[in-house]
């Protein structure tokens, strides 16, 4: 009985969700915020004239990289079968912790790399998997600008032979920033939030960005025994990026789920009357009357009813005393034929009303036929 319970209980919550969890159609926005991780990047060389006039090459260290910030911006259009298709812009901030390998091992204080770039990415939602979450993937490529800030030191030797330099001789500093061919895949769900805005979904996300080729960087040497500085080259490898965002995405032109339609109000049935008339001064009921009686209590049962009025009148050729009670007997020959016609005793109601409520108008005195009845009325 719990599980019952707790089954109804969670379909009932999922209901505000059902309605909107459909596939993204026509214009959207999205925004995202995170962390970005940068794996270490090779420094692929260093090179400046040295004191011989001999230049240094190659170097094994590598960058390495502090927890960053990360912000995208996307805007796509949904083709309501799970395909969309977005313009992307976007940026990651990195601090520059230090440097592996041998080579330039030291690192001065306020370096960073900055990325921003432009996307273009396909993705697919997998819709239907349930109301309150949508699974998606998605691919991209576009061009990403890397900025470099640096300052560098070596703590080992970079070189051989008669040009080579020693431990801590050199700082190479440079500032400038190089473009590069960048891919990216995106692995995500989105969380609608009809309840909030139609069309709005939160979203969590885990993006691989990618670069591809070195980058050279100009800057400057400063050498132990040399006044002023030399120009130098910095190279570096691959840039492979981490991220972790949360976001919103809105769909523009959802509208609202139409409100439910109040529950219709049955239409009460209109009431149907039946008359029976009688002869001058009599109570009794003639054939046609027990025709009439009949097809009233007959009809009585095909349709939904709460109760039978039967009244009775007269015409005013009696006295009024003389005439009520002539109108309630006649009134109770007909609720007895409606109860020996299969009409239940208790769902029939009658009274006399006397010279009353004349159907035909008349004066004081006068036989009219019209006006000496009985009116059954089924409600």
């Amino acid at each position: 009985m719990k599980l019952r319970s707790a089954l109804l209980a969670a379909t009932v919550l999922a209901l505000p969700f059902a309605a909107s969890a459909q596939p993204v159609t026509g214009l959207y926005l999205g925004a995202g915020l995170g962390v970005n991780l940068t794996q270490q990047e090779q420094v692929k060389n260093i090179t400046f004239p040295t004191l011989g006039g001999v230049s240094s090459g190659n170097t094994s260290a590598s960058l390495k990289s502090s927890t960053g910030f990360v912000g995208v911006v996307s805007l796509g259009w949904g083709f309501g079968n799970g395909l969309r298709a977005e313009l992307e812009g976007n940026y990651r901030n990195n601090h520059i912790s230090g440097l592996t390998g041998s080579g330039a091992a030291g690192i001065g204080g306020g370096t960073v790399e900055q990325k921003y770039g432009a996307m273009i990415n396909v993705l697919y939602d997998f819709n239907g998997v349930a109301p309150w979450i949508v699974p998606y993937v998605g691919a991209g490529v576009g061009y990403s600008w890397i900025a470099e800030r640096y300052h560098f030191y070596n703590n080992a030797r970079i070189g051989t032979g008669p040009g080579s330099v020693a431990p801590g001789a050199l700082g190479i500093t440079g500032n400038n920033t190089k473009g590069a061919f960048a891919y990216q895949a995106i692995l995500g769900a989105a969380f609608p939030l009809p309840q909030v805005v139609p069309g709005l979904a939160a979203t969590l996300e885990y993006r691989f960005l990618g670069t591809a080729g070195n980058r050279g960087y100009s800057g400057s040497v400063t050498l132990a025994g040399t006044p002023g500085s030399v120009p130098a080259n910095v190279s570096l490898g691959n840039s492979y990026n981490h991220s972790i965002l949360v976001g919103l995405r809105y769909n523009f032109g959802v509208a609202p789920p139409p409100a439910p339609a109040p529950a219709a109000v049955p239409a009460q049935a209109p009431a149907r009357s039946y008359l029976v008339f009688f002869d001058w001064d009599k109570a009794t009921l003639t054939d046609r009357a027990r025709q009439i009686i009949k097809e009233a209590a007959d009809n009585s049962t095909r349709v939904q009813y709460t109760r039978l009025e039967v009244n009775g009148y007269t015409d005013t050729s009696g006295t009024p005393r003389y005439n009520q009670g002539l109108s309630v007997r006649r009134a109770q020959a007909v609720a007895a034929e409606l109860v020996r016609d299969g009409v239940p005793r208790q769902a029939i109601s009658s009274q006399g009303l006397g010279d009353t409520h004349l159907l035909v108008p008349t004066g004081p005195g006068v036989r009219e036929p019209q006006n000496r009845r009985v009116e059954i009325i089924i409600r």
